[in-house]
């Protein structure tokens, strides 16, 4: 079980990355480092966070982002995006998504500690979510943020309510951000 664990661990590690980014994400790089760099884990995907305009629909498809932002974002910035989103003639929701990490762990006791670890960080939705090949476990944050922005080529919102919302996306990012470096100082042992 052990061989089989390394050699899948091996084989993950060495793909390239498939995020629509195309790059590591730098922010919770670090921390998904650390936890490769140890026999009973590696990472299958990650993000540190980000605000989204997508397109609204049930069904997962290509091209569902509009607009992806993984740093904080300003008023002018958001509004001239949502302009350009109009055009789309779609609805379009606002959405931010906290830091998530998927981890393979060796065992079920390692996939516990990392979850206990996980939980002081502040990783508050977490779990596991696959026992195939091992156990996969997801950690994930609270922050979010999600509603309907634009429907029928018509903005919902005002600015007024622009500015609280990116107040609070930007302050809710930066939450996420502090428990991925969190999470980092505890898996210094």
């Amino acid at each position: 079980m052990i061989e089989e664990f390394s050699k899948r661990k091996k084989d993950v590690l060495s793909k390239l990355d498939k995020s629509n980014k195309n790059i590591w994400d730098e922010r919770i790089t670090i921390l998904c480092n650390k936890i490769n760099l140890s026999s009973e884990y590696y990472t299958t995907s990650s993000c540190s966070g980000r605000i989204v305009l997508m397109i609204d629909q049930d069904k997962k498809e290509k091209n569902l982002f509009v607009f992806v932002y993984h740093n904080n974002i300003s008023l002018e910035k958001l509004k001239e995006d949502l302009d350009t989103a109009l055009k789309k003639n779609k609805e379009i929701k606002f959405k931010l998504e906290p830091c998530i990490l998927h981890v393979a762990c060796r065992t079920l006791e390692d996939a516990q500690k990392l979850y206990n670890k996980a939980k002081l960080a502040g990783w508050k939705k977490s779990g596991i979510v696959g026992m195939k090949n091992g156990f996969t476990l997801e950690l994930n944050s609270t922050e979010r943020l999600e509603f309907p922005i634009i429907n029928q080529k018509k903005m919902l919102v005002d600015d007024e309510f622009l500015k609280i919302v990116i107040e609070e996306a930007n302050k809710k990012l930066k939450k996420s951000w502090e428990k991925i470096k969190k999470l980092e100082k505890l898996l210094i042992d």
